[in-house]
Parts: structure tokens; C-alpha cells; sequence
């Protein structure tokens, strides 16, 4: 990615900021210019929230260029508290602790990679809630 583009899209990365739609109330993630599901293009920032459950996942094994030193990874379906669904990286847990159901929180985290110039990029990731 370049470091344009990631600049840009920043906000929703740190913060998990999608879109709603004014006219049908559609929540989205990640921000689009058009309703997916009215196509009205009065939309609002919505700050999605930061806690759901993993509703499914695969562990990754053989990972792209530059993640290899990561594996295995899981990757996820994580629907959020309001019914939005987020695709993620799920951390800080044992491959063979993942469970359809587990309640997971966001957590900022560093990417391997740096972009030109050396810069250090930061994404979402989740991670299990500890009780």
C-alpha cells in the first residue's frame, strides 16, 4: 500500500470508523462513497464499536510475502456489538484456543512491514476480552 493511501484510510484503521446511511440507517464497514444497500449517498461517520464475538475463522499457514515470520495466524469474522461484521486478524491467543462464539475486543497493533520511507503503520486487530 502506499503511503498515500494509507494515510488516508488512517482513521478507520485506528478507529474503526465506517459509514451509515441517513436515508435507510444502514451501518458499513469499511467507508464507502454509496449505501450498499439504498445507494443514497447521504452518509454519516459511525464509530463502530469495539467489542463483538468471533463468529468464524481460519488459521493461515502459508502466508504472503513479508508475513511468513507470523504463522500461523487467525483471521476472522468478528460480528460487533451493533450486527456489523469486520474482517480481522484475531491475537494474543493460542491457535489451538480459538472458538467460534469468543468475545473479542480491538486492539491497535503494528503491521510487520513499513512502507517508503521507513514508515511504521498501525492497524486493527482483536484480540480475546479477558474476564
Amino acid at each position: 500500500m502506499a503511503t498515500s493511501a494509507y494515510w488516508r484510510t488512517r482513521f478507520q484503521r485506528y478507529r474503526l470508523i465506517g459509514n451509515r446511511c441517513k436515508e435507510c440507517g444502514k451501518v458499513f464497514f469499511p467507508p464507502r462513497f454509496v449505501c450498499p444497500a439504498c445507494g443514497s449517498v447521504k452518509l454519516e461517520e459511525y464509530k463502530l464499536p469495539e467489542r463483538g464475538k468471533l463468529v468464524e475463522y481460519t488459521v493461515v499457514y502459508t502466508a504472503p510475502k513479508g508475513y511468513e515470520v507470523m504463522t500461523p495466524y487467525v483471521i476472522g469474522i468478528v460480528e460487533l456489538e451493533d450486527g456489523v461484521r469486520v474482517l480481522a486478524q484475531i491475537t494474543d491467543v493460542d491457535v489451538e484456543d480459538v472458538k467460534e462464539g469468543m468475545e473479542v475486543e480491538a486492539s491497535i497493533r503494528r503491521l510487520p512491514e513499513q512502507l517508503e520511507g521507513g514508515m511504521i503503520c498501525y492497524t486493527y486487530k482483536f484480540r480475546p476480552v479477558i474476564k
